[in-house]
């Protein structure tokens, strides 16, 4: 019997939680209205008390217009998943390069680690909040560029919003995901996953237009990173936290809406991690034939997922270079017909 209950215990670890994945919407996070943004959060009260403490020491989200955005009329869109590593990778050299050679297409850019510097960023913050170390390119000193910054300098539309604050007391950063566009974007959502270790806040967009014959074409873009090891589990098992905030990402994005999905997974484990497998069960024009690496040459932890109308045709290829991030850019293609 012992034996019995030990083996018990033991696959219930492994298997990790199969429930406590549903999300809900939310009238208002921290003064942020739901006609602006669209905010869901865990259903789960452990979950939410959790996310609560690692909330109260970012700043708000971050919504930038742009007057220089190109016309959405278009036949194709190119569409990029980046972990840039907090300023490492040089965004600007990327997308000179992008807008080189797809001259006039829109360009969506899914983009992770990405961070925010200045009095946005509260310098106090109560005694329980959390926040995560420090890390990587903003330091003071360093070249990194904020996002703000960023999206200035490139002349491009912004929607960020923070998923953790970047260092203690003394810092004056905040970091997460974002989407940048030479287009305007519309409808934006902001997705607290299931909690696991961190904080993570997935961000949602509409971008839509008109083929070149007049055929009206809309598509929603999201940008996600999940955690890459969870405080409940031993490492090895880590894999099914990461399901758990897959599955709260993908309930949510149930529908026929055509999207693109793009992030840092973190799947240890690639194509066969169950974050991966669960997720493109339901995108199932995911095209995986470019099965490269994207971190350090060694692991493939970003993927883009689609689900689109099934006349439309996508690609997406990992870049030959990483432009001085740890991650590689994906660069997804989608033809609309």
């Amino acid at each position: 019997m012992r034996r019995i209950l030990f083996l018990v215990c033991v696959a219930a670890v492994l298997t990790g939680c199969t429930g406590g994945h549903t999300l809900a919407r939310l009238d208002a996070v921290d003064g942020v209205l739901a006609d602006t943004i669209a905010w869901y959060s865990p259903a789960v009260e452990g979950d939410r008390a959790a996310l609560a403490r690692w909330r109260a020491s970012v700043g708000p989200p971050l919504m930038r217009a742009s007057s220089s955005v190109l016309p959405s009329s278009a036949d194709e869109i190119t569409i990029v998943s980046w972990n840039t590593a907090l300023g490492a990778g040089d965004v600007v050299e990327f997308v000179t390069q992008q807008q080189r050679e797809r001259k006039d297409r829109p360009l969506v850019l899914l983009l992770q680690e990405v961070y925010r510097r200045g009095d946005s960023v509260p310098r106090t913050f109560a005694r329980n909040a959390m926040f995560a170390s420090r890390l990587g390119g903003a330091l003071p000193g360093g070249s990194a560029t904020d996002i703000n910054s960023l999206a200035a300098e490139l002349g491009m539309t912004a929607y960020y919003v923070p998923s953790m604050r970047n260092g203690g007391g003394t810092s004056d950063e905040d970091r997460g995901n974002a989407i940048l566009a030479n287009i305007a974007i519309a409808n934006l959502e902001a997705i607290e996953l299931p909690f696991e270790r961190q904080r993570r806040v997935a961000v949602a967009a509409t971008v839509d237009g008109r083929t070149t014959t007049g055929l009206p074409w809309r598509l929603r873009v999201v940008s996600t990173h999940l955690d890459n090891t969870v405080a409940r589990r031993a490492w090895i098992a880590s894999e099914y936290g990461r399901a758990r905030q897959a599955r709260g990402l993908v309930s949510w994005l149930e529908g026929d809406t055509p999207t693109v999905l793009g992030g840092d997974f973190n799947t240890w484990f690639g194509f066969s991690d169950q974050a991966f497998v669960e997720t493109k069960l339901a995108f199932p024009q995911t095209p995986t034939d470019d099965r490269r690496p994207t971190f350090l040459g060694l692991l493939r932890l970003d993927h883009l997922f689609y689900r689109l109308p099934a006349a439309w045709r996508a690609r997406a290829t990992r870049a030959e270079h990483r432009y001085g991030s740890d991650h590689a850019p994906l660069i997804g293609t989608i033809q609309f017909r």
